[in-house]
C-alpha cells in the first residue's frame, strides 16, 4: 500500500498517522501543497485514461500510479514567489489548481476526503437539509440577509446566530474568532450591515451537554462534551480549559441517520456536532475536516487507528 498524505506539515495529527501507517507496513509519502511550487513539482501525462507521472520534491519523488490511499488533512495554499504581482499569483494559483489540483483528485485512490465531496459537504444548508431528510432533528434556521426576517424569526424564540463558513477572520495583523451568540434586544434593534451578506440564525436548542461523533467508515465514536463555564455553555470552543469529557453511546436511531447523513454526502470520516437535551439530540453540523486529535488525548479513543485502517484497505471501488 501507499498512502499520500496531504497536511501541513506541522500538523501533530500527521505526524501520528505517519507512525500508524508504517506500522501497517505502508509506504507513506506526505506532501504540503504550500511547498508548491518552490520545493514541489508536478510531471504527469495521460495515458490510458489516467495521470501518470511523478511529484518531486528535494527529498523525494512520489509515483502518482502507486498511490492507493490519500488523506487529504487540510493542507495549506500555493506559496508564489514575492516578486509576483496580485495578478499574477491569482492566475498562477488559479492554473496549480486546476493542473496539479486536477491531476491530484482525478487519482483512482481511497479519499479521506476527496475534495469534491468535501467542497460539496462545506455549504451548512446543505448539511441541514439532508440531515433533517435522514430523520435527524435540526433546530428551526433561517438564512437571510433582511432584518425584518430576523425580527420575525427571532420573536417565535431564543435564536442564536452562527457564521456559516469559517469563523476566522485575519484583520490588521490581527485574528479574530466568531462564536456561537444568542441575540438579544440590543442586536435586533440595531442591525445595521445585515444587507450586505447572508447569516444563520437557529432557534436555541436546551441543552444538558454537547457531543462530538467522529465518523470513520462504519465506525462511530461519541464523546460528551460538558461546559463548566457559562461562556463554554453558550459554544464549548470558547473555554477548552473548562471542559470535560466522556465516552458515550448514541441512540440507534441517531447513528442510523448519521451514517445515512455520511453515505449520502460521499463522506468517509466527518467529525459531527450535537445538542444533547431532555428531550433528545439535535443536530448542528458535520465537518469533514473537523479535528479529532485533542479528543484522543482526552479520552484515548483511537481514531487514529481507525484512519490508518480504512487507508490501508486499498483502492476504492
Amino acid at each position: 500500500m501507499s498512502v499520500l498524505i496531504l497536511a501541513d506539515e506541522r500538523d501533530p495529527s500527521a505526524d501520528a498517522m505517519v507512525c500508524a501507517l508504517r506500522e501497517r507496513d505502508a509506504v507513506v509519502h506526505r506532501v504540503d501543497t504550500a511547498w508548491f511550487p518552490g520545493q514541489l513539482s508536478v510531471s504527469a501525462e495521460l495515458t490510458g485514461g489516467r495521470w501518470s507521472g511523478q511529484l518531486r520534491t528535494p527529498y523525494r519523488t512520489v509515483d502518482l500510479d502507486g498511490i492507493t490511499a490519500v488523506w487529504f488533512r487540510s493542507p495549506k495554499a500555493y506559496t508564489f514567489p514575492d516578486g509576483m504581482s496580485s495578478a499574477e499569483r491569482g492566475f498562477a494559483n488559479l492554473e496549480a489548481k486546476y493542473g496539479l489540483g486536477g491531476v491530484l483528485t482525478s487519482l483512482p485512490a481511497r479519499w479521506i476526503n476527496h475534495p469534491a465531496r468535501l467542497a460539496d459537504a462545506a455549504y451548512k444548508p446543505v448539511q441541514l437539509a439532508l440531515a433533517q431528510r435522514h430523520g435527524l432533528r435540526v433546530a428551526d434556521t433561517m438564512i437571510t440577509n433582511e432584518a425584518t426576517s430576523v425580527r420575525q424569526f427571532a420573536g417565535r424564540g431564543t435564536t442564536v446566530t452562527k457564521v456559516l463558513g469559517s469563523n476566522s477572520i485575519v484583520e490588521c495583523g490581527g485574528r479574530k474568532l466568531a462564536y456561537t451568540r444568542v441575540l438579544d434586544a440590543a442586536d435586533l434593534s440595531d442591525m445595521r450591515g445585515i444587507d450586505q451578506t447572508t447569516h444563520l440564525f437557529q432557534r436555541w436548542a436546551d441543552k444538558l451537554y454537547e457531543a462530538r461523533m467522529i465518523v470513520v467508515g462504519d465506525a462511530i465514536t461519541a464523546v460528551a462534551i460538558r461546559a463548566n463555564t457559562a461562556a463554554g455553555y453558550l459554544d464549548w470552543r470558547t473555554d477548552y480549559d473548562n471542559l470535560s469529557y466522556e465516552l458515550i453511546q448514541p441512540p440507534e436511531s441517531i447513528a442510523g441517520g448519521v451514517r445515512e447523513l455520511m453515505q449520502d454526502l460521499g463522506l468517509l470520516y466527518g467529525a459531527l456536532d450535537f445538542v444533547v437535551g431532555p428531550d433528545g439530540w439535535t443536530f448542528l453540523e458535520v465537518n469533514a475536516g473537523g479535528q479529532y486529535g485533542w479528543l484522543e488525548d482526552a479520552t484515548g479513543i483511537s481514531i487514529t487507528a481507525q484512519l490508518a485502517d480504512q487507508l490501508t484497505m486499498g483502492r476504492a471501488t
